[in-house]
């Protein structure tokens, strides 16, 4: 079996779970675990204060993912550029 068959056999299985089950229940257990690692542990804090730092904590994560990813992209960009102009360079 090839890549190509790989990827469509893969797919398919993906498609037909989609089909017989609810795709939320299947990953909840996953989301809550995923969640978990933003939600404070000060047993003080009203729920609605948990849920309040956890989402602004779930936030900041996916802000700095952003940041990094774009830095990536530049260094990438900046990569590249650097070695076109070397390629000129020698050409």
């Amino acid at each position: 079996m090839n890549s190509s068959e790989r990827r469509l056999r893969g797919r398919l299985g993906g498609l037909a779970k989609s089909a017989k089950y609810d795709a939320k229940e299947l990953t909840a257990p996953a989301r809550r675990g995923f969640m978990k690692r933003f939600i404070p542990g000060d047993p003080d804090l009203s729920e609605a204060e948990r849920n309040r730092r956890a989402e602004a904590a779930l936030k900041a994560h996916m802000t700095r993912l952003a940041l990094k990813s774009a830095q990536a992209r530049r260094r990438r960009k900046h990569s590249k550029a650097h070695a076109a102009e070397e390629l000129e360079r020698r050409l």
